[in-house]
């Protein structure tokens, strides 16, 4: 106001109401579409009775402009797997952002080759970096280099780093927000235009701790980036993009624990067919091996998974999602051997959940899907999208289930 000569006080309460709604902003976060869930055991399970969990589920929510952020909700499941949601706050916590401060030069080199980018482009500003490089370090050799007026093409390459180094935060909520009022938007270059399909799992490490990680695919307009997010409380998530030949396309799940001391995670990565991997890092996957491709009639576009595999005592439960004629998503489930997972001991010839007639409109219609499920009081508890507009959830008895399966 002052810039344009105006004096505030000249004002009247409304005219400055009005000035204030113009300068405002005001974005819906779930405006368009609250879907794709995934479900996990929460942390705390105190204060409850024999047969109750408390849960914590995680949803795609999709404002204006198609953009997708990560929201929570959490509740109770009783003896009978009837949900019971905690209120939902009516503001949201924007948190802390700290950007990742020191990178290994040739972890750095080796993703800027998976993303295809010459080495004539990036030599001249890696070769100038210590063997552990520091985030400004990096920023300002890269913020000289665009400066001094060079091509398109290297500008592109320059511009594709910048947006690989932003890819590592974290996020710090406050202690005193709900875990409603969390979101997780969209922070990096690399997911400015979405956070997507977040797939979590709680997942025991080697000396019995627990920690929760998720995967997800961090989209730009133009490429996709699978990431892996991690936290021990909901409060403070750590975010790392993956690497490794493999680490493309969508559909990361990861297991719940490691098998014969390394980490597995299934994907799609050609789009088409479900893969495993196996690694020493949980941010590292190369050498997909093929379990599964389309059989039935109702997958024949493409097979995935709906989320992390759960454990039981005859093999490895996998849900899976696949894509038939007009488009029509619908759920299945499998079943993998626990010691070796890439051999498959059962799978469901019909679809568990198919689209109703009264689920097959919405934001994207004919589709039902889930990123996530567990097993609660005898059943698979199954949170899964509406045509990608809304969401509910299904249970299914584990023992009819897992008859199907093996019989």
């Amino acid at each position: 106001m002052k810039q344009m000569g105006l004096k505030i006080d000249k004002f009247s309460p409304k005219a400055k109401l009005l000035f204030g709604s113009y300068a405002t902003m005001e974005y819906s976060i779930e405006s368009a579409a609250m879907f794709n869930p995934s479900i996990i055991e929460d942390f705390d399970q105190s204060f409850l009775v024999k047969g109750e969990k408390r849960v914590i589920i995680s949803f795609r929510a999709t404002g204006e402009g198609h953009l997708s952020s990560l929201v929570f909700r959490k509740g109770v499941l009783d003896a009978n797997n009837n949900f019971q949601l905690y209120k939902v706050r009516n503001h949201i916590d924007m948190p802390q952002i700290v950007q990742k401060k020191s990178y290994d030069k040739g972890r750095f080199e080796q993703k800027l080759q998976e993303m295809k980018i010459s080495k004539q482009y990036y030599s001249a500003i890696m070769n100038g970096l210590p063997d552990h490089f520091e985030y400004h370090e990096l920023k300002s050799a890269l913020n000289r280099v665009l400066s001094s007026g060079i091509s398109t093409g290297n500008r592109l390459v320059l511009e594709e780093m910048t947006w690989l180094v932003d890819s590592y935060y974290d996020l710090k909520f406050s202690l005193d927000s709900d875990i409603s009022e969390r979101v997780i938007f969209p922070v990096s270059p690399s997911e400015s235009k979405g956070i997507e399909d977040a797939r979590f799992v709680r997942f025991t490490e080697d000396d019995g701790s627990i920690k929760v990680y998720a995967t997800y695919t961090a989209f730009d307009g133009h490429t996709i980036l699978p990431k892996l997010l991690s936290t021990d409380d909901f409060n403070t998530f750590r975010i790392m993009p993956m690497f490794g030949k493999a680490a493309q396309n969508k559909n990361f799940a990861l297991f719940p624990k490691k098998i014969k001391g390394k980490y597995a995670v299934l994907a799609r990565v050609d789009g088409v067919n479900n893969y495993i991997m196996f690694s020493e890092r949980n941010t590292l996957w190369n050498n997909p091996i093929k379990i599964q491709e389309p059989k039935y009639p109702w997958e024949f576009t493409q097979i995935g998974n709906c989320g992390a595999p759960l454990w039981t005592e005859d093999g490895w439960l996998v849900i899976t999602h696949g894509v038939g004629p007009m488009r029509r998503y619908c759920i299945g489930a499998a079943l993998f051997d626990l010691d070796d997972p890439t051999k498959e001991i059962g799978r469901l010839a019909q679809p568990l959940l198919s689209p109703l007639e009264e689920e097959r409109e919405g934001y994207v219609p004919n589709v039902v899907y889930s990123c996530g499920s567990i097993i609660n009081n005898g059943s698979l508890v199954l949170p899964y999208a509406v045509s990608d507009y809304s969401s509910s959830y299904a249970t299914v008895p584990m023992n009819e289930l897992m008859y199907a399966l093996l019989k």
